[in-house]
Order: C-alpha cells, then structure tokens, then sequence
C-alpha cells in the first residue's frame, strides 16, 4: 500500500490563510485580495455561503471539527457603544438612548464641502467570536506560540495551566477573568529562533552543496551521538542531586559533586568543530582527516564518561588535550585549528589548559595576549556589554532552541495582541478580560476578511435556506 500523502497546510497556488507565523502564509496574506463573492450573477445564494464559509474556517480554527464549531457558534453577537465621558458627564444621555441602535440619526449636511462617510459597526466581523474563547485560540492570540496548532500541542502535553491548574483541554472555554500560563521553555521555543543542526557549519558559511560533497559522518552515527549526549546529560543531572543527612545516623554527607556541564559542553564543541572542518575545509591532508575521524570516535566514550557520577573536570580535561595534542592540524586554516584547540580551556574556567594546547593558541593568535588593564575605555565597555548579553541570554546546548536566544524569522508581521487579552511576556501569562466585542468602526476578531464574506458565512451558520 503506498504511503498517503501528507496534509499540507500552507500552499501558494490555491492559497488558504492559516493562524500561522509561516513565511508562506505570511505571503498568502500579502497578496490576499477581496474575493468578491457575490458579484457575479451565476452563483446562487448557497454557492456564495458556501464559498464564504469555505474561506473563513480554513483561518479559523481549521483544526477543530465543523460540528464542534457549530456547537460554539451563537447568533448573538455582542457590542457596545462608544460614549465620551466628558459628553456624559455634561449631559444625561436621553438622546444616545433615542432611536434605532447607538442613537437617534441626524440630518447630514450635505452642502458640506467635505461630507464625511457614515461609520457603521462591523457586527458581521463578530461571527467567530466564541473561537476566541477557546484555550488554543487564546494562547496563539497572546504571543506564546507560533500557530494555533502548535497551542494545541502545548496544552495537550501539559505546558499549560488555567488558574494555576494544569489544563489538557485545548477546548476549555475561557471565562472572563481566567488566567493562563505557558511553560516559558515552550514559549521560547515557540518564538524563537530554530536550533540548526549544523550549528557550526551555519556560522563557518557552508552552503548545502558543500556540505554533501564534502566527507561527513554517517546520519546514523551522528543520532547515536545525540543519544549518548541526552543519556549522558540525564544522568549527570540525576547525580547533581545530593541527598540530605539522616539525624539518626553518623555518616558524613557525600561531598558535593562537580559541575561537568561545562565540560560536555567543551566535548560536544569541540566535536562540532572536528565536523566542520571535515566539511569546509579542502586542503586538510588525508592523515590529518583520518586523524580527526579517530578524534570524532573517541569523543563519543569521552561524553559519556563526563556524565557518570565518578567523572572528575580534570580526568576527563586531561584526555581531552591529549586528544587534541594528537590532531595536529598545522596544515588545516589557522581559524579553525584555534577553534577547535581553544574549545575546550574556554568552556572549562573551572581546570587549567595543558601546554600542548597553550601551545597550540599561542601559535595561532595574532599578537601577544593582552590583560584588562591593556584596553581603553571603549573597548571595556564594550567588554562589559558583551558580559552583561551572556548573563542575561546565556548560550545553552541543551537547550531544543536556538542560544543565545533571538525571535524567530517573520515574527514582527504577527506581533498583534487583541484588547480582550492582559500579557505578560515576562512570565509567559496572559488574562482573558472579556469577551470581544464590536465597535464602531472596529471589531475585536482578528480576521483576514472583510464584513461582506462574514457576513455570508454568519448567514450560512444561521441554517436559513
């Protein structure tokens, strides 16, 4: 039986318009045009709600089921009146209360030399208003993920809680006054920027092409790795955890163990490097290519033994060096020979370098080192500025984003939060204040269509044929 084709949201030549941050749908919006339903006299009443609908539930929750929607869907559609305080406070309000809906229409003067339009309520823009109230719907409103998809994952997985209480319900009705959180780790990942897998190579600015002519580690290989990394840091993780001392017993505590974080992070650099020059680099000799294979199979035994729980900093730095002593890559580009031989001292404050490789980066810099007190003012502020960015947004490879973290491509388009929601980007929760409502001249639905195709689509809904 052949594999069935994958659903695919995000299409450019029938264009459908997603709740979505993707370039292609970013797009689609772009060169979105009236679609002038009605204006044709060969389409019936049906074909012109049918079409109308067909446009606005692929954007508005086209995740969720049509016979749930029409569950939610009511005809009532809720607005209010704008009223000036000043004005109210001068007079009582009898004639806002005069006549048909806001108040009593006056006579326009139409000898005027500019007649200003008659502004109405968009009420039709109101027709998805309970979608709105969904958890899903709510949390790709208010910034914490990238499409309204991706909200469902989290809530389904248990990175959301509603009033302090974990919700697994992407179709939890909000209630005005509900608060609802979302794990900041989801919401960074949600917004920002994706981790490459090539991180390494993005930054040395090798293109695809080079990358498969040039000779790489196996695919299975390399998931191999990633999976001794993952057990590796889970059982470090787990060994960090000291136990307290029992009253009752006259054992001395365990002493605390060391932090090999730093370390693992030094491996796993310096293994990103070794793949990067086997990658880039053209004029590596062959003994020095089969030397950095064997480098690359050695690191792996090397990651797991700094996350066991008898793993010191200083055993596992001093076959480290002595790795690198053995690459000898004086032929190899000085840039990458020096990254790939300072990876290790700079990721480790915590052990000291051993002379082969203080040898090694003091034949690769450029000039004699320079102290502190050797730079001038502008030069350690910028020092301090460039401490201050990595204590606040450190580099973390454990991380499943990009680190140092930055927002996603093509965010800024999107970066739209409606009234009815209170955010708070620092702790990644948001406040359901009330239920949208239309204005004149304005409706709280965000929505990519004008009044006269929701308006078809409300008259769908009405089930009036």
């Amino acid at each position: 039986m052949p594999r069935a084709a994958q659903r695919r949201l995000h299409v450019l030549r029938r264009p459908k318009l997603r709740q979505s941050w993707s370039k292609y749908n970013l797009y689609n919006l772009w060169r979105q045009r009236d679609p002038k339903i009605g204006n044709a006299d060969h389409e019936t009443f049906f074909q012109q709600k049918w079409k109308a609908k067909g446009l606005l539930r692929a954007y508005h929750g086209e995740h969720i089921k049509e016979r749930d929607w029409e569950r939610m869907f009511s005809r009532r559609l809720l607005s209010v009146a704008n009223m000036n305080p000043r004005y109210m406070a001068e007079n009582d309000g009898s004639e806002m209360a005069a006549g048909r809906g806001s108040g009593k229409d006056t006579e326009r003067n139409w000898d005027a030399d500019v007649v200003k339009p008659s502004v109405i309520t968009p009420y039709m823009n109101m027709t998805f208003a309970p979608m709105e109230r969904r958890l899903d719907i709510a949390i790709f409103r208010a910034m914490f993920a990238s499409s309204a998809r991706q909200a469902r994952h989290f809530v389904v997985h248990g990175k959301v809680k509603v009033n302090g209480k974990v919700m697994n319900f992407p179709a939890y009705k909000l209630n005005p006054g509900d608060m609802f959180q979302v794990d900041p780790d989801a919401v960074l990942f949600a917004t920002g920027a994706p981790k490459k897998k090539g991180g390494s190579n993005a930054r040395l600015g090798i293109t695809g092409s080079q990358k498969n002519n040039a000779e790489a580690e196996p695919a299975a290989e390399e998931e191999a790795e990633g999976a001794e990394a993952e057990g590796a840091e889970a059982t470090a993780e787990a060994s960090e955890e000291v136990p307290e001392q029992d009253p009752e017993t006259t054992d001395k505590p365990e002493a605390p163990k060391a932090d090999m974080k730093p370390t693992r992070f030094a491996i796993r650099k310096l293994t990103e490097q070794a793949k990067s020059i086997l990658a880039k680099d053209k004029d590596v000799s062959a003994s020095q290519k089969q030397n950095l294979r064997s480098f690359l199979k050695r690191a792996k035994p090397l990651l797991s033994k700094a996350g066991r729980s008898a793993a010191t900093p200083a055993d596992v730095l001093d076959e480290l060096n002595s790795m690198v002593k053995e690459l000898n890559l004086s032929g190899a580009p000085t840039d990458a020979a020096a990254a790939a031989a300072n990876a290790a001292p700079a990721a480790t404050p915590e052990a000291p370098a051993s002379p082969s490789s203080g040898q090694a980066v003091a034949s690769t810099r450029r000039g004699p080192p320079r102290s502190i007190e050797d730079l001038n003012e502008d030069e350690l502020k910028a020092l301090q500025r460039l401490i201050k960015e990595e204590e606040e947004n450190p580099a973390d490879p454990t991380k499943p984003y990009h680190t140092p973290w930055k927002p996603r491509d093509y965010m800024s388009p999107f970066a739209f939060i409606p009234r009815y929601l209170e955010v708070n980007q620092k702790v990644c929760s948001a406040v359901y204040l009330r239920h949208p409502v239309a204005r004149v001249g304005s409706a709280e639905v965000p929505t990519p269509f004008g009044p006269s195709t929701n308006q078809l689509a409300f008259n769908w809904y009405l089930r009036r044929r």
